[in-house]
């Protein structure tokens, strides 16, 4: 049985140029089954909740050197932001 996911934790890994947000090398958000917890730009959350639902529910990724990281950019090509998306599994 697959192991049950607690969160998927979100870090901003860079950022060039300026954030509408502010963002923040090191900023993290949590994403769990009943909610987000932090701050994050509602353009970069909507294109990434694709990879974070699909984490959630143990989805496989064969192009990831690790299968609980994934990363992600910001859809502001002008103002690049990249965030680290972590599988947290339940003990």
């Amino acid at each position: 049985m697959a192991k049950k996911v607690k969160e998927v934790r979100v870090k901003v890994t860079s950022v060039k140029g300026t954030c509408e947000l502010s963002h923040k090398v090191g900023d993290v958000v949590r994403f769990t089954d009943s909610g987000v917890d932090g701050h994050i730009c509602i353009h970069a959350m909507y294109s990434m909740l694709p990879k974070v639902f699909a984490m959630m529910f143990n989805a496989s990724f064969p192009w990831a050197k690790d299968p609980d990281v994934l990363t992600h950019p910001c859809p502001d090509a002008a103002n690049p932001v990249v965030f680290e998306l972590t599988r947290v599994y339940e003990d």
